[in-house]
């Protein structure tokens, strides 16, 4: 591993080429390699690969396709062509990828892989949960090495910052929310739950836009101080997280309210292989990354209630 640098490029000035083929062969080729190597293997399982094989699939191409945008801007020296400072792009991008990397080797073992009877294709898919995995470990080492390479006091990359991974996690944990709310069967018949859906849009798009100023480095253009910002959209956050949290698991698990407590041993529930996720742990899991990204956000107004309480801003 190579080791620190003291001279780093400006703002306006495009990475070294020994930046560029340090981070080629350490990460990008790895990168590379991993996640062809996952969605190859799921490929060739044809129709027998179902719902969840084709997500997983479409995760890992998308992964690839944009590492290798990456390493061809790089290469051919176009970040100066970019509206917002390149530096903040790669590693951003790497740390998502790093968890739907690793969320997608999750999901697919748990819902998919070890229903398989023994035999080639469940060979292949458990060839291609590993190497899924060697790829969120591989994208969270190119954040932790740009993390120890870059001299941050002279170039900020925010999401090397706290409230920088915190909006990460949240926005993260929201998109995957959203991915089980693609059944709509879910929260269509109650008011309630559409209610829940609301606040994960309305959190999700707030954290989104705080992410872009601060990548596009816009937030010091606001009206207010940007710490009174962020700890006004992180308390408004938490309580609108704290009703979903009470909503969500109250009308879908309440038996009272319409809801089903005891998961179902039928239809897609059974314990053998399905083609679909079960709906009752779509409602679970929805529930449980309801309760992750309120401590989230609790984590996020926290820090900035430090923040707003000694009077600094980050």
């Amino acid at each position: 591993m190579p080791g620190h640098r003291n001279i780093m490029p400006t703002r306006a000035s495009s990475p070294d080429y020994d930046d560029f083929w340090a981070g080629f062969w350490y990460f990008r080729l790895p990168e590379l390699f991993s996640t062809c190597v996952a969605f190859s293997l799921v490929a060739d399982m044809g129709f027998a690969r179902g719902d969840i094989g084709n997500w997983s699939m479409s995760i890992w191409c998308f992964c690839f396709a944009m590492t290798l945008i990456i390493v061809m801007v790089e290469l051919w020296r176009l970040p100066s062509h970019f509206p917002f400072y390149w530096y903040n792009f790669p590693v951003t991008y790497a740390c998502y990828a790093a968890l739907v990397c690793l969320s997608t080797s999750i999901t697919y073992s748990i819902t998919y892989v070890q229903f398989l009877l023994y035999g080639p294709s469940r060979d292949r898919a458990i060839a291609a949960t590993a190497f899924s995995c060697i790829a969120s470990v591989v994208y969270a080492l190119d954040v932790a090495w740009v993390w120890d390479w870059y001299d941050l006091s002279d170039i900020p990359c925010y999401v090397h910052t706290v409230p920088g991974l915190l909006k990460v996690l949240e926005t993260f944990v929201a998109g995957v929310i959203f991915a089980f709310l693609s059944n709509t069967s879910l929260y269509l018949h109650q008011p309630a739950l559409e209610w829940c859906v609301a606040v994960y849009s309305i959190c999700f798009i707030l954290a989104a836009v705080v992410l872009l100023l601060n990548l596009g480095e816009r937030e010091y253009r606001l009206p207010v101080p940007f710490s009174i910002y962020q700890l006004v959209l992180s308390l408004l956050s938490v309580l609108l997280y704290i009703s979903a949290l009470v909503l969500w698991p109250l009308y879908q698990f309440s038996e009272e309210l319409g809801g089903q407590p005891q998961r179902p041993s039928d239809g897609d529930c059974r314990d053998e292989l399905t083609y679909n996720m079960c709906a009752w742990d779509q409602r679970l899991a929805v529930a449980v990354l309801t309760a992750t990204n309120l401590l989230v956000y609790v984590a996020d107004l926290v820090y900035w209630a430090h923040q707003v309480s000694v009077g600094t801003e980050d």
